[in-house]
């Protein structure tokens, strides 16, 4: 018998788009938690009610796109997610709840965004956020259960764009090269977006950053 988990995601779509359904299975079951939650969290809370129908939306798209994927040209990983973004995208154009034009942002000057960034990405990522560990003191899990409260609520402060710029590169590691590729924009653009969201983001999580910054 056939271990599927062991194969990479470019295999299993590989072997999706030559008929076998069962490398879709392991697929889905693979990157759905990870998928949900990038479109959950790109869509915001005023849009929490359509996550679901994105979210279908996406995954017909990859089975109607089986047979374009070329893991020559990017992860498989990159090239879903980047479906998700633009079906998110299509959804809220649809909906006529388009992102703010970037043009109105206000240049805060990229030395100071860059030098923070690695510590909003730890914020982001970091395992204590959503679900602290029984490991870590009482006082440490009532901290990073505020401190993951409130990256939300910075997050959904961002532009849409931004906000799902941050989340493909910081949370689910697309690089930026074959995310500016699959999302139809220049590398440069996707840069700013990025730079931009760091910028708001460190405003925003002020007293939470400046106490994960300290610790040791």
């Amino acid at each position: 018998m056939h271990a599927f988990h062991q194969d990479s995601d470019e295999a299993l779509m590989l072997a999706y788009a030559a008929g076998d359904s069962k490398s879709f299975d392991t697929l889905y079951s693979r990157h759905e938690a990870g998928m949900l939650r990038f479109i959950t969290r790109t869509l915001g809370k005023a849009q929490e009610a359509h996550v679901e129908e994105v979210f279908q939306e996406t995954w017909l798209r990859i089975i109607n796109g089986r047979n374009s994927f070329r893991p020559q040209g990017a992860q498989w990983r990159t090239w879903a997610f980047a479906i998700a973004h633009h079906t998110a995208m299509d959804h809220m154009r649809h909906m006529k709840r388009q992102p703010a034009a970037e043009a109105s942002l206000q240049v805060l000057g990229e030395a100071n965004s860059e030098a923070n960034a690695p510590e909003i990405c730890a914020l982001s990522i970091h395992p204590h956020t959503a679900h602290p560990p029984s490991s870590i003191s009482t006082e440490e899990q009532v901290f990073w259960r505020a401190a993951g409260q409130q990256l939300l609520r910075c997050l959904e402060e961002l532009p849409v764009e931004q906000r799902a710029a941050f989340l493909l590169k910081h949370e689910e590691d697309c690089s930026l090269q074959e995310l500016a590729a699959h999302l139809g924009i220049g590398f440069e653009t996707l840069r700013s977006r990025l730079r931009y969201s760091l910028q708001k983001l460190r405003q925003c999580m002020g007293s939470y950053l400046n106490a994960f910054q300290s610790q040791p």
